[in-house]
């Protein structure tokens, strides 16, 4: 579900499809009458209640799981700002050295959330360890309520980057768009049978409805192949106030 366009021509495709298919059933059946077309009425109004209601709650869910990717990065831009700021407690050649590896792990996440491919998870731990190694011999030069202080911030940068890398593995089941699929095809089969005549503006209704939700929920669900993508904006406002500080 990473690509949201595709998915989009896809469903649009399957669905149309799937009301040919039952408008060619119902110029096949030879037992189809106006009893049965009021028989299925009810089953395909049901249908596509069901529909988008879970539609609406498989939306609901991409919005929540956007605004927590949201939340991550503002984190991240919050713990690395704040042990930045807690640098100057080192002596002035730790807290260069601390800074200047701040700086291009804060150089590292913003290429991450533009172009995750070129940022693995190894790379992101080297960085973290080359911050703790850096770190931990400077520690012995402060008092030791000023080491806590530094440790802390340190832990707060690692969890907010685990915490973002959780946030962007968390994704809707594919269960729940099986479910979503699976439903959708059957109304549109029973669209395409309980119809007196081929109508393309009522064909085209629901397949169309359907596929722009399963965009829209695709997009908001995906962190990093849609329109609707978490914008670093806090980590860039911190990067430009830190070129600013030089």
């Amino acid at each position: 579900m990473n690509f949201p366009l595709l998915l989009f021509a896809t469903s649009l495709l399957v669905l149309n499809l799937a009301v040919l298919a039952g408008d060619w059933l119902r110029l096949k059946s030879r037992h189809q009458n106006e009893e049965s077309r009021t028989e299925t009425g009810p089953l395909l109004s049901a249908t596509l209640t069901l529909l988008y209601l879970i539609i609406g709650f498989s939306f609901v869910m991409a919005v929540t799981r956007y605004d927590v990717r949201k939340n991550s990065e503002t984190a991240e831009a919050v713990a690395i700002g704040t042990e930045y700021s807690r640098a100057d407690l080192l002596t002035p050649a730790d807290a260069a050295k601390v800074k200047a590896l701040l700086k291009k792990y804060l150089d590292q996440r913003l290429q991450f959330y533009r172009e995750r491919a070129s940022v693995t998870m190894e790379d992101t731990v080297r960085l973290q360890t080359e911050l703790w190694s850096a770190l931990r011999p400077a520690l012995a030069e402060v008092p030791p309520p000023l080491m806590g202080v530094l440790v802390t911030g340190m832990n707060d940068l690692v969890n907010a980057q685990r915490s973002t890398q959780a946030a962007w593995l968390n994704r809707i089941p594919i269960a729940a768009w099986a479910l979503m699929a699976a439903i959708a095809i059957g109304c549109c089969l029973l669209i395409g049978y309980r119809s007196r005549r081929r109508d393309w503006v009522a064909f085209l209704i629901v397949p169309l409805s359907a596929s722009l939700c399963f965009f829209l929920i695709a997009d908001l669900d995906s962190p990093q192949g849609g329109v609707i993508r978490v914008v670093p904006q806090n980590l860039i406002v911190l990067a430009q106030s830190l070129s600013d500080s030089k």
